[in-house]
């Protein structure tokens, strides 16, 4: 089967911008050109970067925009190859060798062998439905970075070759070429072999206006002053040394909270009493309402 190569999806950079904004992500030249360079390269993209900055939100857009369906394998410690690629129905073909069980001859047998292993029986997983499918995708591979070091081999195949190995069927081969994100946190180092496949991008906390820009979009009823100061604020909080930092989804619950509480001017005394919003662990908010009140 041969791979079917999409027609390109971008015109340029800048088209790419456009239509991520038109989706409500606010992306840079920076993300807009490494999506453009994937598609026109066909190669996977490893988004690494602080916990909460839109790397996964990212693919989420991509194929929002582009009317892809959006296969995501979200990656943990102990994932293995039965939940990343595939596993056998063994209790669907149990119940298939019983019913064959009055079969008597050798070739009867092996004939049942060869039905047994066939698509019948397969129980695809994310990975294998990707690349399996017909209609346009985007892989997300969340958090690569929490699998052991030997799972990630399992996708080596899959990011060079679009190909997948079962040694029951043979190889299978994709019958497109997908948009592929793998987003990391930075918990752990990934293996050179894997990075080699990758475009890389690293997405960080935004600069203060477009963090403006993103609160104005994102929430409705804010004003671009009370945006404005909620930027700020959360700029010169993530300066200080805490144990997490807000990310951008805790900046916009943040911002929804003080449109839902009536606030469109934030004083010390508001901040304070709703950083329990913003930050997750007491001594961070011990530490920033110190800040505050200072």
């Amino acid at each position: 089967m041969s791979i079917i190569t999409p027609d390109h999806r971008f015109d340029d950079v800048e088209s790419v911008r456009d239509l991520l904004r038109g989706v409500e992500y606010l992306a840079d030249d920076g993300i807009a050109s490494v999506v453009f360079l994937a598609d026109r390269l066909q190669k996977p993209i490893l988004v690494e970067g602080p916990a909460g900055t839109g790397k996964t939100q990212l693919a989420k857009s991509v194929a929002e925009m582009i009317g892809a369906r959006l296969i995501r394998l979200q990656c943990y410690e102990g994932l293995d190859e039965a939940k990343a690629l595939y596993e056998w129905n063994y209790k669907k073909q149990l119940l298939r060798i019983q019913a064959e069980r009055a079969s008597n001859t050798a070739e009867e047998w092996d004939d049942l062998h060869d039905d047994l292993f066939s698509d019948e029986f397969l129980m695809t997983r994310p990975l294998l439905e990707a690349i399996r499918a017909d209609d346009p995708v985007v892989l997300l591979i969340d958090e690569i970075d929490r699998v052991e070091v030997e799972t990630e081999a399992l996708l080596l195949e899959i990011l060079s070759d679009y190909q997948v190995s079962i040694p029951e069927l043979g190889t299978v081969e994709a019958t497109q070429i997908p948009l592929v994100f793998l987003t990391s946190n930075n918990t752990r180092e990934l293996s050179e072999a894997l990075k080699r496949r990758c475009l890389f991008l690293h997405i960080d906390y935004p600069e203060m206006d477009r963090e403006k820009e993103i609160v104005i979009t994102k929430v409705e009823g804010v004003t671009e002053h009370l945006a404005d100061q909620i930027a700020r604020i959360v700029r010169s909080i993530r300066q200080l040394e805490l144990k997490k930092s807000p990310s951008v989804s805790e900046t916009l619950d943040w911002a929804r909270t003080l449109v839902l509480l009536g606030i469109d001017s934030i004083d010390a005394d508001q901040a304070k009493e709703t950083l329990h919003i913003l930050l997750k662990y007491q001594t961070d908010i011990e530490k920033t309402s110190k800040e505050l009140s200072d």
